[in-house]
């Protein structure tokens, strides 16, 4: 392999096929957007920032994941153009305001792949399954994040707050030296409940902050069950403990091997698919599913868990 990863990766880009109209295609959609940001474009998408559209990066990539689990792969190609307009207007926002272009984000992508799979562009030994790609990963990331502590201690602390901020960089406190990097401050706060406690939860645990066996986790499951019920009912202290008692239950969840923001996506899609069921047995009775009685719901309920088993 050759000394310098990226001139691998080159390499390794070379020995693949061009594909010039993917090239196009892309050049052509960076000059639309851009195009729909020019005094004369589009009013909505003139006036945007990135604080106005964040929430619907959430929601596009929810509706990408919602055709994948449903393996509508037609529907999958718009949405995932969805999510890459979404990508593609925040660059068009900052390259606006003088931060960064979507090259840049292109180009620093490129570089971060090509950092982290020294097994494939570096002379890393190479990984025989995905698991050892994982450890690699996660070695790499380790490196990087020990890396960025030694800039941070190493920058001048007469940089102001606010310029290092608009860089991305979280200000310190009034009064307090920004502090490194901590194991758990890569992991967005932004990110769904489950999957955010279950990644802080796998983190803490490699890190050695870990039961000895998924049985403590269910005593734990059952502790925080006892706290959540000696709380006063509608209080504030007893939500607290019914997401102490959730937490818990993602770590079951990390034990077993299962996804805990999957599972329960998976079970409202069959909760709403039974319940789709029930108000078409319903209607064929000639009734709406909300008019029936508390019984007759169940025995629609059951009617239907019988016949999809």
């Amino acid at each position: 392999m050759a000394d310098d990863p990226m001139a691998a990766a080159a390499d390794a880009r070379r020995d693949r096929s061009t594909r010039a109209d993917a090239r196009e295609a892309f050049d052509a959609l960076t000059e639309t957007i851009w195009r729909l940001r020019q005094p004369d474009g589009c009013p909505w998408d003139r006036v945007q920032t990135h604080e106005s559209i964040a929430r619907n990066m959430i929601e596009e990539a929810y509706e990408a994941v919602d055709c994948i689990e449903s393996g509508d792969s037609r529907h999958l190609c718009e949405e995932l153009g969805d999510v890459l307009m979404q990508v593609m207007l925040h660059a068009q926002i900052a390259a606006d305001a003088g931060a960064f272009t979507i090259a840049d984000v292109v180009a620093e992508l490129d570089e971060k792949l090509v950092r982290r799979h020294p097994h494939v562009f570096g002379d890393h030994v190479g990984a025989h399954d995905a698991g050892e790609v994982l450890d690699i990963w996660d070695e790499v990331k380790r490196s990087e994040r020990e890396s960025r502590s030694l800039d941070d201690r190493a920058r001048d602390p007469g940089v102001p707050d606010d310029v290092r901020a608009s860089s991305g960089e979280a200000a310190a406190p009034a009064g307090k030296s920004a502090r490194p990097e901590g194991l758990l401050d890569s992991v967005p706060s932004a990110f769904p409940a489950l999957m955010q406690a279950q990644k802080v939860s796998k983190r803490a645990a490699k890190a050695g902050f870990e039961w000895a066996s998924v049985d403590d986790v269910w005593d734990q499951v059952e502790s925080e069950r006892r706290e959540f019920l000696a709380e006063e009912p509608g209080s504030a202290a007893r939500e607290l403990e019914f997401g102490d008692l959730l937490f818990a239950l993602v770590n079951v969840a990390r034990w077993e091997g299962i996804d805990a923001e999957g599972a329960l996506r998976a079970s409202t899609r069959k909760f709403r698919r039974r319940w789709q069921a029930m108000e078409e047995r319903a209607a064929s009775e000639g009734s709406a599913l909300e008019d029936l009685s508390t019984v007759r719901m169940n025995e629609l309920w059951d009617a239907v868990k019988t016949e999809e088993s």
